[in-house]
């Protein structure tokens, strides 16, 4: 008797735990779990109260949407930037920092605010408001004027007397005859080559120098004061400077005086050193700052003029001079210069300037534009 009650529940396995009575224990349940649930083993027809393991699983989560909050923020959004964008590039600058403009962006950050506080909105408020950290008045706006600065496009749409005095060939507050008495362009040119040759032929025989020639010829348009270009040149020429160091303060005034020798020969003015103290009202700190000291001796730049006035011509004399260089700051700058154009790092400079001249090709045109413009 007692092997077939031990037989009854070990179940032909020895160790085993023993089988359950049938129906189960008084009071026992079983909840859906893992695979049982995955495979709907609980059917509908199941009955718990007859004794059957019963099955209940959870329903599935839904996925959660984005509300209409956060698609009202990043479009909203979109849309101002984009009437931003066009605004800038239709030349409506000035409109940008209007306030109607502020009140509408202002407008929109309220919508991106809140959609930032909505659970669903969140994601897309974030976007929108990065957006407009990037796009905004501002940065817009700051944009539009440097288009405007770059192109002379100030006012958006013009007037016809605006378009015609943008096409003013002098410039504002000069005499119109003035370009057309002065020497020309090419005048002015030829003038500044022999001037230089002078020079350098000069203090090649007084100090032996030889020169090294850089940069181009540059010629471009003044601007007319009115927003737009004037038929008037400026011109800058090409660049000598010698390859041997000047840095003896005795030695730099011995170059001065000769240069100056050479320019009263071709009846112009003497030199006028820009970089002395009380030249021209300009304080000993902003000396400093250009020059690197208010006292000639420790300067690293000596800066000489001469012009030719009431004629255009202006010609400059520059000692570049390393061994003054107290900060390293200014050895940086002309190695930059060096790799820039190839001049030597030091030495004596000389180049020639010319504002306001006319090319002589365009004389005759200058002459009949200016018929145009009575009175200006």
């Amino acid at each position: 008797m007692v092997e077939q009650q031990r037989s009854r529940y070990t179940g032909g396995a020895e160790g085993a735990p023993p089988l359950p009575p049938p129906g189960g224990y008084h009071g026992a349940r079983r909840t859906s779990t893992g695979l049982d649930a995955a495979a709907g083993l609980n059917s509908a027809g199941s009955n718990a109260a007859s004794g059957d393991v019963v099955y209940t699983a959870s329903p599935p989560a839904g996925k959660k949407g984005v509300n209409a909050l956060g698609l009202v923020a990043i479009t909203a959004t979109g849309l101002f930037v984009l009437v931003m964008l066009l605004m800038m590039g239709a030349g409506g600058t000035d409109a940008l920092y209007g306030a109607s403009m502020i009140v509408v962006q202002f407008v929109v950050l309220g919508v991106i605010v809140a959609a930032l506080f909505t659970a669903r909105g969140r994601t897309l408020g974030v976007v929108a408001l990065a957006v407009t950290l990037v796009f905004n008045v501002a940065t817009v706006g700051a944009m539009g004027a440097l288009r405007s600065a770059a192109t002379h496009a100030y006012g958006g749409t013009k007037s016809d007397k605006q378009k015609h005095e943008e096409a003013y060939p002098g410039i504002k507050g000069v005499p119109e005859r003035q370009a057309l008495d002065n020497p020309s362009l090419e005048e002015v040119q030829a003038q500044g080559d022999q001037l230089m040759a002078e020079v350098r032929e000069r203090l090649t025989q007084q100090f032996g120098f030889t020169w090294v020639q850089t940069g181009e010829v540059d010629v471009s348009p003044e601007r007319n004061g009115y927003g737009g270009e004037s038929m008037l040149q400026k011109y800058t020429s090409t660049v000598w400077t010698t390859e041997q160091p000047v840095q003896d303060t005795r030695r730099k005034r011995d170059v001065m005086r000769v240069v100056n020798q050479v320019l009263a020969e071709n009846s112009m003015s003497d030199l006028y050193a820009l970089n002395e103290p009380g030249v021209m009202g300009i304080s000993n700190d902003m000396l400093t700052k250009l020059y690197g000291s208010d006292d000639p001796e420790r300067q690293h730049t000596w800066e000489y003029y001469s012009d030719t006035y009431p004629d255009p011509l202006r010609f400059y004399t520059y000692v570049y001079d390393l061994s003054k260089d107290q900060t390293g700051d200014f050895r940086t700058q002309r190695e930059a210069f060096k790799q820039q154009s190839g001049e030597p790092l030091e030495g004596v400079q000389l180049v020639v300037f010319a504002r306001q001249v006319l090319q002589e090709k365009d004389r005759a045109a200058y002459e009949q534009k200016l018929k145009d413009y009575p009175g200006f």
